[in-house]
């Protein structure tokens, strides 16, 4: 069937999370939170109740479902009026997905979390939003800190650390859920660039962060990223990095990078490991690793 004719639904909410002006008299931006889905059933309802109950009033939330067939689109018809706006259709990949949410997002600031992902607590949004009032003169990204957990949500790691320029063209140092973008970054940069798989974010934030710095918020975890996913599995960590690497040539960033290289090394036997050993194994040995050989600064 051609994919001109297959199912293509809008909806526009109008109950209570739908979007809000962007004039307020508290004086707190409008976030758009876009989820990309597709076939998320197992973890859906979580991720919209996670959006849903954050106190911060002057939210929307945006899903754009890439035609799921697992039972999404009923968990998003029995939540729509927890939604702004969604839409199941056919997509090109995540990338082209966040293309559409853009389109339609009335935030001033535009945040993305993934459908297997969810906030810490109800007032992640809140603490975020102290840090990002006026502040797109000033950086028009803004970033905290990410836990990766296992399903039982105990945490394995925590990502994010003040900012390095040097680093970030070397390797993706902002934690990616927790990164938030000004609407003028999009206007002036455009929309990700959909020939990148994996690492359509980081080209787009190269574009921003070559001559401009972002804001750093210290001691502020903003989202629990769930292992297991496509970012936790060591076999795409190859992909990735090559694409990190082309993404630096697109924007004129010749960086002789070592350890860029040394993490494709370590990418490559990780995947090793991870085909025949499987992902929690080869994760245990690579964090045993890191401790062998950490060396405290001086």
């Amino acid at each position: 069937m051609p994919l001109i004719e297959m199912e293509h639904r809008r909806y526009v909410s109008s109950g209570p999370d739908a979007t809000m002006q962007t004039n307020d008299v508290d004086g707190d931006p409008l976030i758009s939170v876009v989820v990309a889905t597709f076939n998320a059933v197992a973890t859906l309802e979580r991720c919209i109740k996670s959006v849903s109950g954050q106190t911060i009033r002057r939210k929307e939330l945006i899903v754009i479902d890439g035609a799921s067939k697992d039972g999404t689109v009923e968990i998003l018809k029995q939540n729509s009026e927890k939604i702004a706006y969604w839409v199941t259709e056919p997509d090109r990949g995540i990338y082209n997905a966040w293309n559409k949410a853009l389109k339609v997002a009335q935030g001033e600031w535009v945040y993305f979390l993934g459908a297997d992902d969810y906030f810490v607590d109800e007032q992640a949004l809140a603490r975020v939003a102290l840090h990002l009032k006026g502040r797109s003169t000033l950086a028009r990204v803004a970033y905290g800190r990410v836990d990766l957990v296992r399903q039982d949500g105990s945490v394995i790691e925590t990502f994010g650390s003040p900012w390095n320029r040097r680093r970030f063209f070397e390797l993706m140092t902002l934690p990616h859920q927790g990164v938030f973008h000004h609407r003028s970054l999009f206007q002036e940069h455009g929309c990700f660039n959909e020939e990148f798989r994996i690492a359509g974010d980081y080209e787009l934030l190269l574009r921003e962060l070559k001559s401009r710095d972002p804001l750093f918020i210290d001691n502020c975890t903003i989202a629990a990223m769930q292992f297991g996913g496509m970012s936790s599995d060591g076999r795409s960590a190859v992909e990735a990095l090559q694409e990190i690497k082309r993404a630096r040539d697109l924007n004129g960033v010749m960086t002789v990078s070592p350890l860029w290289r040394w993490a494709l090394v370590k990418a490559y036997v990780r995947r090793f490991l991870s085909r025949m050993f499987g992902q929690e194994w080869t994760r245990v040995a690579a964090n045993c690793y890191r401790r062998l050989t950490f060396r405290a600064p001086v």
